[in-house]
């Protein structure tokens, strides 16, 4: 059975934000929380559905989103080499999880969205 209610540390990190970021979020109402026996902030499952967007990343806070179509993918160990063209002759590089390939099933010719966030670059399906 899935978890239903998430730490707050478990929040931050499957939205890809600090702790401090939530607890910012929480006091603006910008995330709805709730608070266990010990007064702890408990986030539900479905609010980190919310937070998430509609698998377009439309509730991510990057400015920087990229139509790329995937020219590469080198898996080694724990980690993958994921290489797309934007825009010939643009291409971007992006050093990720092997998890996060094998998750987004990443292949040769895929469109995708890489999104820059200082310098993160992040890749979704």
């Amino acid at each position: 059975m899935p978890k239903q209610l998430y730490t707050a540390s478990e929040a931050a990190a499957a939205l890809g934000i600090s702790l401090d970021t939530l607890r910012r979020w929480d006091k603006a109402g910008r995330v709805h929380v709730q608070r266990d026996a010990r007064n702890r902030r408990v986030v539900s499952a479905e609010e980190l559905d919310r937070l998430r967007g509609d698998g377009e990343g439309a509730h991510i806070s990057a400015r920087n989103r990229f139509r790329a179509v995937v020219t590469d993918v080198k898996v080694d160990g724990l980690m993958a080499q994921v290489e797309m063209v934007v825009s010939d002759p643009m291409r971007l590089t992006a050093i990720v999880t092997r998890d996060a390939v094998e998750e987004l099933d990443l292949k040769n010719g895929m469109a995708i969205t890489a999104i820059v966030k200082s310098t993160n670059v992040m890749v979704q399906s």
